[in-house]
């Protein structure tokens, strides 16, 4: 842009049109070029007729011919300023603002063929199609061993948890069949021969020494009578021990084993007098050494059970040894007795959800030995 051109002069507004023909006209896919000044006269247009025509800015047009930036557009070939372009039918108009001489404001105007833009848009779509599916591909690839290593692990935690489930309602079962077999074999039969002898009591009270035999029968229904009591007591402390939370380890488990004490079985306590563990770790060895006192006195016909506890840094250890016949526990602590299976395999549950490891080793004829490790580290629990 020239003085020349601004001013209409013909040797200067011709040397522009042939840079236009040359430099954009035959080498771009525009189609027309104008260039206006602020009041709206054309000082150039390819359409030489054009030159020095004034015609109405809109409000967009004046916008980027004052501020200098850039608008696109749908040309309305109806206008008068575009009467040259209409052979083309559909086209794009763009306005950028320039700089003439001594710094003027003109609007650079030129037109496209829609059908242009829309090929350019398509070739670029195409040319970064590749690299787009090739980076959803390696997106797919990343994600998919992602997803079935998650499915995978759900799957497995949901089979964990059923057969936690089915566990728990079989230990369940278990103690609730434990708990009515002991009622019926003590508890029950011991006030039904009390109920026998008094009735057979009353029945023979008009008989000779009929006073005797009253006090004998009361005495031993008396007798009879304490040892049921002493039995429930036994049964309510093997349901809940209330000394476990208010007294401590060391005294729930003196409880626990005062029917093998009565029963003539030697039995030796090693615990810490100044004990002190989480209430979790408690409850875990009581449960650990009822299971295992149990089956030393009911499989195992033991007539020794040693008890002891030891505490090491960050680690408890229980361990119930008894000198009983023992057996031969598969890989999942069972044995080849059903009740015996379910409460090792209960014992081994309970270790594995406190975060403990129990161990079972025995052999049938020699002594068994049975125990539970827990190890806590910053108040969280670790297997060991």
């Amino acid at each position: 842009m020239t003085t020349g051109v601004l001013a209409g002069v013909p040797a200067e507004v011709a040397r522009l049109n042939r840079a236009v023909h040359q430099r954009i006209l035959g080498a771009t896919p525009i189609v027309g070029v104008k260039i206006w000044d602020a009041s709206g006269r054309i000082v150039y247009s390819d359409a030489r007729n054009l030159i020095g025509m004034a015609f109405p800015l809109g409000a967009d047009e004046l916008r980027v011919l004052r501020t200098g930036g850039i608008a696109a557009d749908a040309s309305d070939l109806s206008r008068p300023e575009n009467r040259a372009e209409r052979r083309f039918r559909r086209l794009v108009e763009v306005y950028v603002g320039i700089r003439g001489p001594h710094g003027r404001r003109l609007l650079y105007e030129d037109y496209e063929r829609s059908s242009t833009i829309s090929a350019s848009s398509q070739g670029q779509l195409t040319s970064l199609l590749p690299a787009l599916l090739g980076a959803l591909l390696v997106l797919y690839l990343i994600q998919v061993p992602l997803a079935y290593s998650l499915a995978r692990r759900l799957r497995a935690r949901q089979r964990e948890r059923e057969e936690l489930l089915r566990r728990a309602i079989e230990a369940s079962d278990l103690e609730r069949r434990r708990i009515a077999a002991n009622l019926h074999d003590s508890a029950v039969q011991r006030l039904a021969g009390v109920s026998l002898s008094l009735a057979a009591s009353a029945a023979g009270n008009g008989t000779e020494n009929a006073g005797d035999t009253m006090r004998e029968t009361i005495a031993s229904a008396a007798s009879e009578t304490r040892e049921t009591i002493r039995e429930l007591r036994t049964l309510l402390v093997d349901i809940y021990p209330p000394t476990l939370e208010r007294s401590g380890l060391l005294a729930a488990l003196n409880d626990l084993v005062a029917p093998l004490e009565a029963a003539g079985v030697a039995v030796s306590l090693d615990i810490p007098g100044s004990l002190r563990l989480p209430d979790n770790v408690q409850a875990l060895f009581y449960r650990v050494a009822q299971e295992a006192i149990r089956n030393a006195k009911t499989h195992g016909e033991a007539t020794e059970v040693r008890i002891t506890v030891e505490i090491e840094p960050r680690l408890a250890i229980l361990a119930i040894v008894d000198n009983g016949r023992g057996f031969a526990p598969d890989a999942d602590g069972g044995t080849d007795r059903p009740e015996s299976h379910f409460g090792l395999r209960l014992m081994r549950d309970l270790a594995d959800h406190a975060g403990g490891h129990l161990a079972v080793e025995s052999t049938p004829g020699k002594e068994r030995r049975s125990g539970s490790r827990y190890r806590c580290d910053d108040h969280r629990p670790h297997r060991r």
